[in-house]
This record gives C-alpha cells, structure tokens and sequence, in this order.
C-alpha cells in the first residue's frame, strides 16, 4: 500500500469535498509541426491575478508529436491496486504525441507551473515491447499505467490495443492484453475495478485518420462501432457489443466513479444514416453487458454555402460527439457538440433517461458564435474536449480535434482558445465566465486540445470505496 498522497482520495465524495484546483495542464501542438509541441500550464486559481491566463509553458525537445491526450502517472486508484515497488505520488504527466509515437514524462513537483522533462519513451521502445504505435490514452491503473494505441509496431495497422507501463521507471512492460480475440481498432480504456472488468472503445487506424476524414471510410461503414469488455484479472477479452454499424467511431468512455456501479456512458461521433450523433449507456445484467442508446442528437439543417465541401452534399450540420464527461458524483454528463458548437449538460441521475439541463454555445462550423469576453471575435473549432473539476462546478473546454481532421470541418482552421463555463449542480445549467478566455497568441501559435487539473479532475480517477 503506497503512502497517502493527498490527492489520492478514498472516495468520490471526498475528491469532491477537496481543495479546487489551482492550475491546469494544457496539451498544445504546432500543426504544421514546425514548432516544439508543449504542455501550457493555466491559472485557474479565482483570487490570483494570473486568473484565466497561461502562467507556464513546457516544451518538449521536438516538433511533430501532435500532442492529444496525456494523464497522470498515478491517482486514487493506487489505493486498492499494485503496479508499484515505492510511495507514489500523483506527479508525473505521461504525454504521448499521437503522430510520433513518442511518449514525454514531465515531473510537475519541483515547480507546478513549470513541469520538467523526467523521461522519454521512444517509439522505438514502446514497438520492441508492446508491439503498438500512436499511444492515445494514459490511465494509472491495476498492473501498471494503462496507454492505449491506435497503431501495431512501427506505426502498422494493428492491432491496436493497451500498453502497460510500470509506475515507477516508466518502463514498457509489454502489451496488456493476453487474448484480443476479435478486437482490432483501439481508441478508450477504462474499467470498473470492483467488478473485474475493462472496456475498450474503436475509432480507427493510423492510416484511416492522419490524413483527414476519407468520405469512403465513413459512408463505408470501416470505423469502429463496438464496446469491448475485458476480464481484468485474466487480460482476455470476454464480450463485443456491436451498436450497429451506422454508429461510426465509438470514442470516449465515462464509467460511474461509484465503484459499486457497474455502468458507463459511452460517445459515438456519427450515425451515417442521418448525421446524428449518440450516447449510450453500458450496464452489467447478470454475468452479461447490455447496451442502449439513451441520447440522440440530431443534425442542423444549414444553407450548403455556409459548409466545408466535405458537408455541403447533406445541407446540414452534424452535432460531431467529440467528448463526453461524468461529474465525480455521477450526476451529470457532459456532451461537445464540436460541429454545431454546443456544449450539452445532462441530468443523468436516472442514467437510462438523461434529462437536458443546460447548454452552451461557442463557434461552431457555421454560427461560429462568439465567446462573451470577445463579443466581436467569431470562433472557429467548438468545445472538444471537456474536463470537469473534482465537485463538479468548473467544465473546461479546448476546440481543437486533430490537425488533419480540424482542416476539413473548419478549412481555414480552428486557432486556438479554452473556455471555462461555471455549472449549477443543484438544479442544472451553464453560463461561460467571462474572465476566463485563454487564447489565440497566449498558446503561441499552438492549438489546444486535452486538459488535466493539478490534483486529479473527473475523468483521470477512478475510486476504490464508496462514500
């Protein structure tokens, strides 16, 4: 059992109860890859006068990784699992570059607003020993630290799957899975650690997306449509769930932080058959997983010369499901809209029937609306990725998809800004503040795409007690 990291709490309700974050951890990239990628560190202290501004800036040593989603080398997890020979503490930010495939290790102690590089896993290295390619997601976990990778070695097709990292030395100790049975595409991981159990989500292959969006990809029906769950203890996958393959692209996952809970929100980016997007909810029934879809989200008609070329032929919009997120007490979903620019908070306390509660616009492929700090200034992009704090009442939001992808639903690109919208979590409802609009030259010249709080946020921590 490690010491007690502060940050490591027993339960959601005391990661609620803690102190609010003061900074938060932003993974910006050149898209041009000329520039060095960096991690952009902003305040998010109310009372500081750097509030709402970028206080600190890393740069990794190269250009080209296109930064995307990075994570913590340990959390609350650590509570109830092994994976580690010493005390741990929640310090390191693992940072993978989705095109490079080189990982960044950046110690946060010595000086919060200024991380240090502390380690590098090469490419090579994570090929030799894991035989994956394009890390993609970082959860600390049972084992080890759990990445997830689009591609097989070298940058290959695949399969893509889940790398385990050791806590520590940040060693690639091999790949996760024992027996992928039929699985192939990779995207999420997450898991429900009291009920043995890993779930896996599929977006596509490195070849499939570098590029852009291929139009006869998508009508073709060739991206991932299924939930994979896992036996945790065995590492062997026990059960596919295929939501049909109209629903492309099966992206992020939200388990309950409730460990006695065993279900989740899953986000799907596009139904082909009318450009709606989708969440659907995964529960244990018996020794089996169900799943159905509880929210819809249909298109927005739109006049064809308002749209990129790629839209033009369906006159409308697709809402683009990019992110979802669960607030720590499992009460409300978060859902970006990335396409029509809105971000969407639901009532899930029933999680089978999610009740709208709140909604906030901001750019968007054709109304581009513009935040209220720049009342004058169109946005380009819309809320992709959304982070929430530990008790629920901050929901930070970036624009930025991928590079290749930004380009063909925003031509002349999306810049670059993060909002912070303030959240009623007693009766529902989103209002952007004001004072909080990082962006354009603050990220010098970088986009912005995932977020993580000093002390852990909603969808880094997974619990080991209930309250």
């Amino acid at each position: 059992m490690p010491a007690t990291d502060p940050t490591f709490y027993r339960t959601p309700g005391a990661a609620i109860t803690a102190a609010p974050e003061q900074l938060a951890y932003v993974a910006a990239y050149d898209p041009d890859g000329r520039a060095n990628d960096a991690l952009a560190v902003v305040d998010c202290a109310a009372d500081s006068p750097g509030y709402g501004r970028v206080v600190g800036w890393a740069e990794m040593p190269t250009a080209g990784n296109e930064l995307h989603h990075f994570g913590w080398n340990a959390c609350s997890s650590a509570l109830c699992h092994d994976g580690h020979h010493h005390d741990l503490e929640r310090r390191f930010l693992l940072v993978p570059g989705l095109r490079s495939s080189t990982t960044y290790v950046f110690d946060t102690k010595p000086d919060p607003r200024n991380p240090v590089l502390a380690h590098t896993i090469e490419a090579g290295e994570l090929a030799a020993k894991a035989g994956y390619s394009r890390p993609h997601t970082v959860h600390c976990g049972p084992g080890g630290i759990f990445m997830s990778a689009l591609g097989g070695a070298n940058g290959d097709d695949g399969p893509g799957g889940v790398a385990l990292i050791d806590h520590d030395t940040f060693e690639v100790l091999g790949p996760w899975e024992k027996d992928r049975g039929e699985q192939f595409f990779a995207y999420d991981v997450w898991w429900h650690l009291q009920h043995d159990t890993v779930v896996t989500s599929e977006w596509a292959t490195p070849s499939m997306i570098e590029n852009g969006l291929n139009p006869e990809d998508l009508l073709g029906r060739k991206f991932g449509h299924h939930l994979n769950f896992w036996s945790m203890s065995e590492r062997t996958l026990t059960q596919r769930i295929d939501l049909g393959d109209e629903h492309q692209m099966v992206l992020e996952l939200r388990p309950a932080h409730d460990p006695t809970k065993s279900y989740g929100f899953a986000g799907v980016v596009i139904s082909v058959e009318d450009l709606s997007a989708s969440i659907w909810l995964w529960q244990k029934d018996g020794d089996r997983w169900t799943a159905e879809k509880v929210i819809t989200i249909g298109a927005e008609p739109a006049d064809a010369d308002d749209l990129p070329p790629a839209l033009k032929p369906f006159g409308a919009v697709p809402p683009l499901v990019s992110d979802i997120d669960l607030s720590v007490d499992d009460r409300w979903l978060y859902v970006s809209c990335w396409g029509t620019g809105e971000l969407k908070q639901y009532d899930v306390s029933d999680p089978s029937r999610p009740q709208e509660t709140g909604s906030v616009r901001l750019g968007g492929i054709v109304e581009r609306r513009p935040h209220p700090a720049s009342p004058d200034q169109p946005l380009r992009g819309g809320p992709q990725m959304v982070e929430i704090s530990r008790d629920g009442r901050r929901v930070y939001v970036t624009n930025s998809l991928y590079a290749a992808w930004d380009e063909v639903f925003y031509p002349d690109g999306v810049g670059a800004w993060m909002a912070k919208l303030d959240a009623d979590v007693t009766t529902g409802g989103l209002a952007a503040d004001t004072g909080f609009f990082p962006h354009g030259d603050d990220f010098r010249g970088r986009r912005v795409h995932q977020v993580r709080l000093q002390g852990g946020d909603a969808s880094s921590d997974s619990y080991c007690f209930a309250d």
